[in-house]
């Protein structure tokens, strides 16, 4: 049996007052009284009732009360009955304390005059808090393991409405402090994903934290604001990055541009004027920069240090060019460094021999193997066929790495 409590406005009382003990008797178990006035639409007059409150006279109910016994007045400092209409008397006699028709009023504010009703109703009541309790403690125990239970808090107020436990979780879904606290599932439902549960969502982040620690990002990309918000995440979670993809965007930052060759970096910034390290890595970690994209960026900027290396320069547009032929940084660095080799002489051998110029763009052709390729390897075939007639001896062209090992296969 539920604790029993007053009702509002009752004094608390083991024993009636003595003028009412006189009228009404003493009953058993008392808990509190309390007298209302009434007025009777009849005669205008005003009277009064005494309802009372006892220990166990109410079936589970937490607070209950009737009222007992006659209506009354107070006349001459004595206490006379009244039954409204305006006819003398009542069901009830002096000094007698058996009651009339009793009122049983419920926790939410419902009377009874059939106890039966009131008993089977109250239950019900106090069943239905019983599971709105029950649904409260079970959000605030799983947000208290994410430390959230702050956003439960407000909730508890729902249980003593007549809210459905089912409603609970919905409610905390509206209020402004879950919105704020998981922004990016609005995000996301805008753009057709579907919301997170609270513990994916906290999930993700807890991963997105553990990459940017392990490849030494500065915390400011992580610090947890009020109710553990991590601002920078909002936008991976809204825009559905995933740990792999976000890994993966650091490390191309990092060991492409950033520990590679400085020459990397030199370039990348002489490609994007006015770029600085932190355009670089917030370039990197904005969702809305296709990562092939991002990529491609930094491969032209490696072909471009490769180009560098070898004494030769390349500009953004022929770069980029390279990238999308699928020239990667490494066939840059060695393609570079052998054309660097035959192009002084080739020029040289076209200009002796009146033939077309013999160029960088045309050595590049053949040797990344782009289009016209088989064009400049036979410029360069021809070329070195007429040094070695004019000397009879060993081209210069043909004893490079490209004539000794190349020559003839684009």
């Amino acid at each position: 049996m539920a604790e029993q409590v007053l009702p509002p406005g009752f004094t608390a009382a083991t024993e009636l007052p003595e003028k009412y003990r006189g009228f009404f008797g003493n009953p058993e178990n008392l808990l509190g009284y309390k007298v209302t006035q009434y007025k009777d639409p009849d005669t205008g007059k005003t009277y009064s009732r005494l309802s009372v409150s006892q220990k166990g006279a109410y079936g589970q109910a937490v607070s209950g009360s009737s009222e007992f016994g006659a209506g009354f007045t107070e006349e001459g400092g004595s206490l006379v009955s009244y039954r409204p209409g305006g006819v003398p008397g009542g069901d009830n006699k002096p000094g007698s304390n058996t009651p009339g028709t009793a009122t049983y009023t419920a926790t939410d504010g419902k009377s009874f005059t059939n106890a039966d009703a009131y008993t089977a109703y109250q239950a019900n009541l106090d069943t239905q808090k019983g599971q709105r309790q029950s649904a409260y403690d079970l959000l605030y125990t799983q947000f208290a393991q994410y430390g959230l239970q702050s956003l439960v808090e407000p909730l508890k107020n729902l249980i003593q409405e007549g809210v459905s436990p089912s409603e609970f979780t919905l409610r905390l879904r509206e209020t402004d402090a879950y919105k704020k606290r998981f922004a990016a599932n609005q995000t996301r439902v805008n753009q057709g994903l579907r919301a997170l549960s609270e513990a994916e969502y906290i999930g993700l982040e807890d991963q997105y934290q553990d990459i940017m620690r392990r490849y030494g990002m500065p915390e400011s990309y992580y610090k947890k604001g009020d109710l553990g918000t991590q601002a920078g995440f909002e936008k991976f979670i809204g825009f559905d990055v995933s740990p792999v993809e976000l890994e993966d965007r650091i490390q191309t930052a990092q060991s492409r541009v950033f520990d590679a060759n400085p020459e990397v970096a030199a370039t990348l910034k002489q490609f994007y004027p006015g770029i600085t390290n932190g355009d670089i890595l917030a370039y990197v970690l904005d969702p809305k920069s296709a990562l092939p994209e991002l990529k491609r960026k930094i491969t032209a900027a490696e072909i471009g240090a490769g180009a560098k290396i070898a004494g030769l320069a390349t500009g953004l547009e022929r770069a980029t060019e390279l990238a999308s032929y699928g020239v990667t940084k490494e066939q840059a660095q060695q393609g570079f460094q052998t054309i660097a080799d035959i192009v002084p002489r080739g020029g040289q051998l076209a200009s002796i021999y009146g033939e077309p110029a013999y160029t960088q763009t045309t050595a590049e052709q053949e040797v990344f193997g782009l289009a016209g390729a088989t064009e400049a390897a036979k410029q360069r075939r021809k070329l070195t066929a007429l040094e070695q007639a004019s000397f009879s001896g060993t081209s210069g062209m043909a004893g490079t790495a490209l004539g000794r090992e190349r020559a003839g296969q684009f």
